[in-house]
């Protein structure tokens, strides 16, 4: 696939999730019978070209960025009403086994976090259950007991076997565990958060404010708006420094759904030295949603005065919207930095600084032997 293609199949997915009404109640996108008014001649044009192998690459996208359920029972609809009845038949059987998928994925989920309650370690669940209707490509958790008591539980109710753990997993106290007829990895954040580890305080937040929702006929613990506003940050703009689509579409939800507490989210962010980052991040998802035909997302002034950088100055690369590193990812680290240094806590200050030697390590292994296994 070249650069082009792949920057239009990512625009076409992105319209097929943000032009089809409310993104936020997918369900209800194929009852709209208007539905193809909202699109172009040229991008209805685009979809009518799509053959089998095109689709498959389409799907592929989707599923890095976990929005095949999303973005394909819209598409389904628009194929059916073109006449494409063999296309719209091959979305038909992809959402039919990502169904399958989740469906799956949710039920051991849900035994995972019911057993490890009874074991004395009760869990969270963190970004997997943020994309839904679609899931994630793993199933994360966060728990605040003991780490030892945590891997013992995982491997005596489900005799899981935790993966080799990478310099940034220890410091970050996150495991990874294969558990026996599960093809999601269970990953479980253990006492902190942060690439490497140094937020401490919002955890505090995390379990506190905790809720529970019904999803697939079962019932999940799962962090608060603000909290989830906060992780997703922590993960894309302070980690991975790439967002994915799903990112966007998570993110909108709650903005356009109206229940997030800006003056908490605020306040957290700041006492966590967060804030620059979260508002940037905030600004970057109503930016897109809005090119995109999904209306601006609203929020309060502060949020805007405090973002860094806008949809300008993010670019396309192997699947993923990226953040520039410099300047904007290393003013984000160094405030971070700064505020741990200010409120006094030297140890997850010293663990944060490491985070640059890390990094480089990662990238000289990946140049060198093509992975960055064992660092990241």
């Amino acid at each position: 696939m070249t650069v082009n293609e792949s920057t239009q199949d990512l625009e076409l997915l992105s319209k097929l999730i943000f032009s089809c009404g409310d993104f936020s109640q997918s369900d209800r996108v194929a009852s709209q019978p208007d539905i193809l008014a909202r699109f172009d001649e040229t991008l209805l044009d685009s979809m009518y070209q799509l053959d089998l192998g095109r689709l498959e690459e389409l799907r592929l996208l989707a599923h890095s960025n976990h929005v095949v359920v999303r973005a394909f029972r819209p598409l389904q609809y628009i194929l059916a009403e073109l006449g494409k009845n063999d296309e719209a038949h091959w979305v038909s059987n992809a959402l039919a086994n990502e169904a399958a998928r989740i469906q799956k994925a949710t039920g051991f989920l849900s035994e995972v976090c019911t057993r490890l309650a009874d074991a004395g370690c009760p869990v969270t669940v963190i970004k997997s259950l943020d994309h839904w209707p679609d899931l994630g490509s793993d199933l994360d958790l966060y728990s605040g007991e003991d780490p030892r008591k945590v891997v013992k539980s995982m491997q005596t109710c489900f005799q899981a076997t935790p993966t080799e753990r990478s310099w940034g997993d220890r410091l970050a106290g996150k495991w990874n565990f294969e558990v026996p007829g599960l093809p999601e990895l269970v990953e479980i954040h253990v006492g902190r958060l942060g690439q490497t580890g140094e937020q401490t305080a919002v955890t505090i937040s995390l379990m506190a404010r905790s809720c529970y929702i019904d999803l697939n006929g079962y019932t999940f613990r799962v962090a608060a708006p603000e909290d989830r506003i906060v992780v997703s940050t922590l993960q894309r703009m302070y980690r991975h420094f790439y967002i994915r689509l799903c990112d966007i579409v998570d993110n909108a939800n709650l903005l356009v759904r109206g229940v997030v507490d800006f003056n908490y989210l605020r306040d957290l962010g700041s006492r966590a030295g967060l804030w620059d980052g979260i508002a940037t991040y905030l600004k970057v998802v109503a930016d897109y949603v809005e090119a995109y035909g999904g209306g601006r997302p609203d929020f309060p002034s502060f949020v805007t005065e405090c973002a860094r950088l806008n949809l300008r100055e993010v670019t396309y690369r192997r699947q993923f919207l990226r953040i520039p590193i410099v300047p904007h990812a290393m003013a984000l680290y160094a405030a971070e930095l700064k505020n741990l240094l200010r409120t006094g806590d030297l140890r997850n200050s010293l663990r944060l600084s490491l985070m640059p030697g890390l990094a480089t390590a990662a990238a000289l292994g990946q140049r060198i032997t093509g992975s960055d296994k064992g660092i990241w």
